[in-house]
């Protein structure tokens, strides 16, 4: 790939979609650097993550010797638990899962950690017709042919892009959480251990699906069991106090394991007897530390400024009722790639091609993940039989 031989990138945030990308604009000829504001490397705290063809296209198509399914659990049916436990739908569905963590170590592994820099916060850019200049807290300067925000909802490159746009609040919660599976009763363990599932009540919703264990173990007995507990909350002080850590500091987009004020993880607990299936009430009542991420809508209409890219939850922030997030930022950053291939070398010509579909989906998977949380949360019409529920980034099972 000559074109970008002598051609520089930085890409801002560490991530799985930073490591994504840094991967492919490697294999283009970039030479790559990633910029990851944690000092440390980063820990999914467990967190699960739906497998769809993005997400896992750079193990299937440039990891000869490591397959899906040595990365992640499986199940084989979409399974809808009520009252009692009874099944009150189900149907045969092939979904692999894995956990934030196990996906990250195998593309970290890939990229290596020589141009992997933890603990530098990206502050402030300018761009002329040549290159990006890029400025860090410590006080570091770096200069690229193309800068790619990979940095999340509360992304640098978006606030100076685009400072106008501003996350908007849904109107409920995610509480997450991982069990491991030895800790959960036969009854909760047989209902849980081969299938996607769900409970769903009056304006909430729990989804429940088996993940790798802390070490990526696969073995059954070694699994976690992870779920998504939806849950109404009032923005505004409402919000603001719950999302308060146990240090006193406001918690915008995640209050972490650990920090949640005991007084809500005991109400989260108390509720769970009366709102969700027995099974997902002790799925979450035998959590040691759940913890909370409010549910957030980003919209944006541009993705490319010249020589810089958003992409991922930097563009584009989607409720996660579609399992799509990481399969987005993975599709941004494989688009962008072809994008790039086909610009004969010329960095700002290239986004500008890549743009137009990448803001299609973007606003699509939006429009479809706002549907199903209004569905389940406000309207109370979430069907278990309505294939309009399923996930996937392009559309349902897609």
């Amino acid at each position: 790939m000559p074109a970008f031989d002598e051609q520089r990138a930085i890409v801002v945030g560490g991530s799985i979609g930073g490591l994504t990308a840094a991967l492919l604009l490697r294999d283009l000829g970039f030479r790559v650097d990633v910029f990851e504001r944690t000092p440390t490397v980063l820990d999914g705290r467990g967190a699960g993550i739906v497998l769809q063809p993005d997400t896992v296209r750079w193990l299937t198509e440039r990891r000869t010797d490591v397959s899906v399914e040595a990365v992640s659990t499986g199940s084989s049916k979409l399974r809808y638990i009520g009252a009692g436990n009874a099944i009150v739908h189900e149907e045969p569905a092939q979904w692999r899962f894995t956990s934030w963590t196990t996906l990250y170590r195998f593309l970290l592994e890939d990229f290596g950690t020589e141009h992997y820099h933890l603990g530098e916060v990206a502050a402030g850019l300018d761009q002329d017709v040549d290159g990006v200049d890029l400025r860090f807290v410590s006080g570091r300067t770096e200069r690229a042919d193309l800068v790619v925000f990979a940095d999340g909802i509360s992304s640098t490159g978006r606030r100076r892009m685009l400072p106008e746009v501003a996350p908007v609040y849904s109107g409920y919660v995610g509480w997450r959480g991982t069990v491991p599976e030895t800790e959960v009763s036969a009854e909760t363990h047989a209902l849980l251990d081969d299938a996607l599932s769900y409970t769903v009540g009056p304006s909430t919703h729990i989804c429940m699906y088996p993940i790798p264990g802390l070490g990526g173990e696969l073995e059954r007995g070694k699994r976690l069991l992870n779920y998504v507990w939806y849950r109404n909350v009032t923005g505004g002080p409402e919000l603001d106090e719950m999302l308060t850590d146990k240090r006193g500091f406001p918690a915008a987009v995640s209050v972490h394991p650990g920090q949640v004020q005991d007084r809500y993880v005991a109400e989260l607990k108390e509720a769970a007897l009366t709102e969700l299936s027995p099974a997902a009430a002790e799925l979450v009542r035998r959590t040691a530390e759940p913890y909370i991420q409010p549910v957030l809508d980003i919209e944006i209409d541009r993705m490319a400024f010249g020589r810089v890219a958003l992409i991922g939850d930097a563009a584009f922030a989607a409720r996660p009722h579609a399992a799509a997030g990481t399969a987005k930022v993975a599709s941004d950053a494989w688009a962008l790639a072809d994008a790039l291939r086909a610009s004969a070398g010329d960095v700002p010509i290239g986004l500008k091609a890549w743009e137009p579909g990448q803001l299609q989906l973007g606003h699509a998977l939006l429009d479809r993940v706002r549907d199903m949380g209004a569905r389940a949360q406000q309207h109370n019409t979430w069907d278990p039989a309505d294939p309009a529920l399923h996930f996937g980034l392009y559309g349902p099972d897609v």
